[in-house]
């Protein structure tokens, strides 16, 4: 049983029918948000119900918009582990420091979530055809869950995606095209194509149901904290559906109860200053950014230099009295070799932009050294070997072992 009652413009206000197909809001060109009737949720779905129910995104089936099980495209979205780390928070002189870890969902990056949801709700419209602009993790999730749905899949992304990302889509039999630009140039063919080719965008807020996927993280997070959520959240920012995905399950789950407290944790909305549309606008005190001219980052998932939910991720940051802010690119490879070493969890280039601003947060003191403190690991580093440069020493078997370099 579906709890939805309609879909609602997150700008405008305006609602559709939710048992129509809808991209963006016709009137204002921005996303639209799932409203599920809360009331009668609460009702009927308790804490006790989730009880013996597998672990992975769709034990919180209530709370998602498929209307009939038997439409769920699954690869086992498997409830992702929050790990303790003690040796990292002993470099930042923190007390609480946790990594949620999306790596180990089936395409190795939180993406899973989203591109389940939104082939999901295709199939359940009886779509046959999607088509998204990438950066490269979502590709790789659209192409593997379209394959699995048995749909066709057309992907657009630019000329320097991480090369895992190209091989994976083209290994799911997407038909994939490099663009000499960016991901906006990628978005404009699509848009484009939509008329000429007949596909569904499944671009990111275009759709209502990726974000509904990215919910899953807050859903999961404050179960796995007993439902008392953490202090302060770092979230590596592109697009931002995670962020505000998160955002959303919070206030879901406070109108249902569930939390033990009315304390949201602080959403910092974290960038690199190669790319940074939104960390500039909330320095600004605007509620839309300005599209980031000349965008350049090795973290491929947040080179984004204009986001169509950009007043959605700033509009959570701020009422969560969170920051959104840009750290340097150069020291990306840095706090990715940190966490590695000092923990061997594998952070993506991405998430190493977390670190960085986790350094700056806590020395202007926006950040307590005594929070509880989650940094979300948005991917798998293996997937970017052209972010990772090794320095190693070689050994020549034909000659005898330097033992004073080793």
């Amino acid at each position: 049983m579906s709890f939805v009652t309609h879909l609602e413009c997150a700008n405008c206000g305006q609602r559709y029918d939710a048992t129509q197909i809808h991209n963006l809001c016709t009137s204002c060109q921005r996303p639209l948000w799932v409203r599920y009737d809360l009331e009668k949720l609460k009702q009927k779905f308790t804490k006790r119900s989730l009880f013996g129910r597998p672990s992975t995104i769709w034990r919180y089936l209530e709370m998602l918009p498929v209307n009939d099980p038997a439409n769920i495209v699954s690869l086992t979205e498997t409830v992702t582990p929050i790990l303790e780390a003690r040796r990292l928070a002993a470099e930042f002189g923190v007390e609480h420091l946790f990594v949620k870890d999306e790596s180990r969902l089936p395409t190795g990056s939180f993406k899973s979530r989203g591109m389940a949801l939104a082939i999901s709700k295709a199939q359940e419209f009886g779509i046959t055809r999607v088509a998204v602009p990438t950066a490269g993790n979502a590709g790789g999730a659209m192409a593997a869950y379209a394959a699995r749905a048995g749909m066709e899949a057309y992907i657009f992304m630019p000329e320097d995606t991480p090369s895992i990302n190209k091989k994976e889509c083209y290994l799911a039999g997407a038909k994939t095209f490099l663009v000499n630009g960016l991901i906006t140039d990628c978005g404009r063919i699509v848009g484009e194509g939509k008329k000429a080719k007949g596909w569904f965008d499944v671009s990111t807020l275009k759709e209502p149901y990726r974000i509904e996927g990215k919910k899953t993280m807050g859903l999961e997070l404050a179960e796995q904290f007993d439902w008392e959520l953490p202090d302060v959240i770092l979230y590596p920012t592109g697009g931002g559906t995670g962020l505000i995905g998160m955002w959303k399950a919070f206030a879901e789950l406070d109108a249902l109860g569930w939390l033990k407290s009315a304390k949201k944790p602080k959403m910092i909305s974290c960038q690199s200053d190669g790319c940074a549309p939104i960390a500039t606008a909330f320095a600004n005190g605007e509620r839309f950014a300005k599209k980031f001219e000349n965008a350049s980052t090795i973290a491929s998932g947040i080179r984004v230099p204009a986001a169509v939910g950009d007043f959605m991720i700033l509009d959570a940051v701020r009422q969560s009295g969170g920051v959104a802010l840009a750290t340097p690119e150069a020291d990306i490879p840095r706090w990715m070799q940190l966490a590695s070493s000092k923990e061997g969890i594998a952070l993506c280039p991405e998430t190493a932009v977390c670190l960085g601003a986790l350094d700056v947060l806590l020395r202007r003191g926006t950040i307590q050294r005594t929070d509880r403190i989650l940094i979300f690991n948005t991917g798998a580093a293996q997937k970017y070997p052209e972010a990772i440069s090794e320095q190693l020493l070689r050994i020549d078997i034909t000659k005898p072992v330097e033992w004073e370099k080793i």
